[in-house]
């Protein structure tokens, strides 16, 4: 048996095969359509707003009450004929909103609130026809990211939900002596209506970076900024709804000076609707009280929150807090301007939106510091 001695500065055989170190799941091709989700989403959320705009139009006008009937397919076409507008008209005149506050309406003025309610019913049904062709065409061609099944069922079933919950709210307006829907129906009905754009806002922002960056991320969490935000989304809702208990008794047009009302702290007889709990719901005084008060610990949270970021070392999570407080700044110079002139529709919606996008801003300030992109040494973010 012979044997060939080896050089030691002899070269690896050429005719070696190399062999490619193979990445983990972390590194593997993502799967799904993340980037048509996404865009997907972006629709949902620009009809979601502009939802919540000819939602608080509709109520600004008094014409939620307009359709007294829940039909959700054939509720699609509006009257044909001067017959069916007739037969329409003769519903809403039985219901105590027409009966004690628009007596002797005429039906063309009767047709002007009518077109405020099933534009705002036809773009509920729009949004839900928008999410069932999406859902059901990535689900047929497989393009749903892994773990994005759930959560995209999810937001069509709280769709669903936001539809039951506004015929809910418009049946507490049909009866007794209502002139409009129940406060507190018409705030949970917004609530879901935020509660859903949040969502939608959370994950568009979830799919614009693949799941290896966010997993990288997660690990340079601000857990202590990111503790400060969720108590600053609290407040942000819980003012969102005191505003939705604000328009729904038309509260913002009783104390036009500021920052009394009617000349004092708190507004006189604040407690006098019986049985006591009543006033938090029904007293206009109390409930735009509330409203006050809420705004300015949101407001004051809100300017300590921006001064603990300001000590962050990552400058997006800078950048985000100071729009947050930019927009809380105009915020409450809109509401004060809103009060000071009893509340007039343009100014109305005008604080309404400015509130969808104070929460934009700080969800995604609050997903900055969850999720915060790496950043050089020289503060160039990557």
């Amino acid at each position: 048996m012979s044997s060939t001695k080896r050089s030691i500065f002899e070269e690896v055989d050429d005719t070696a095969k190399s062999v490619t170190p193979k990445g983990g799941m972390i590194d593997a091709r993502p799967r799904g359509a993340r980037g048509g989700v996404r865009i997907w989403m972006m629709i949902l959320f620009a009809l979601v707003v502009v939802m919540i705009a000819v939602g608080g139009l509709t109520r600004l006008t008094d014409s939620g009450l307009s359709i007294t009937e829940w039909a959700p397919v054939t509720g699609a076409l509006p009257p044909l004929n001067e017959a069916d507008w007739q037969a329409e008209f003769d519903l809403y005149r039985e219901i105590p909103q027409y009966q004690l506050m628009n007596r002797g309406m005429s039906l063309e003025e009767f047709k002007s609130i009518y077109w405020w309610e099933w534009g705002h019913r036809q773009l509920g049904r729009l949004v839900g026809l928008v999410w069932a062709l999406g859902f059901m065409g990535f689900l047929v061609t497989r393009k749903i990211p892994p773990g994005w099944t759930g959560r995209m069922i999810g937001i069509g079933a709280l769709g669903g939900l936001q539809g039951a919950i506004g015929w809910w709210m418009v049946t507490s307006g049909l009866q007794g002596e209502a002139l409009s829907v129940a406060s507190y129906r018409l705030a949970t009905h917004l609530g879901l209506a935020f509660i859903i754009l949040g969502l939608l806002a959370w994950w568009i922002l979830s799919l614009g970076r693949s799941e290896a960056e966010l997993m990288q991320a997660r690990r340079n969490r601000e857990r202590r900024l990111m503790g400060l935000g969720a108590w600053l989304v609290g407040l942000a809702f819980t003012q969102i709804i005191l505003g939705a208990l604000v328009a729904g008794i038309d509260a913002g047009r009783g104390y036009t000076d500021w920052p009394l009302m009617a000349g004092g702290f708190f507004p006189p007889q604040p407690f006098a609707i019986e049985p006591l709990w009543r006033n938090f719901f029904e007293n206009d005084g109390l409930v735009q009280f509330m409203h006050r008060m809420a705004g300015y610990l949101l407001f004051a949270f809100g300017i300590f929150v921006f001064l603990r970021a300001r000590k962050s070392s990552l400058k997006k999570t800078r950048a985000a807090f100071h729009g947050v407080l930019g927009m809380l700044v105009l915020q409450m110079v809109i509401g004060i301007v809103t009060v000071m002139h009893s509340a007039p529709w343009y100014l109305a919606i005008l604080h309404q939106f400015g509130a969808v996008v104070l929460w934009v801003l700080i969800l995604r300030a609050r997903y900055q510091t969850a999720y915060p992109r790496s950043q050089s040494v020289r503060g160039n973010v990557r």
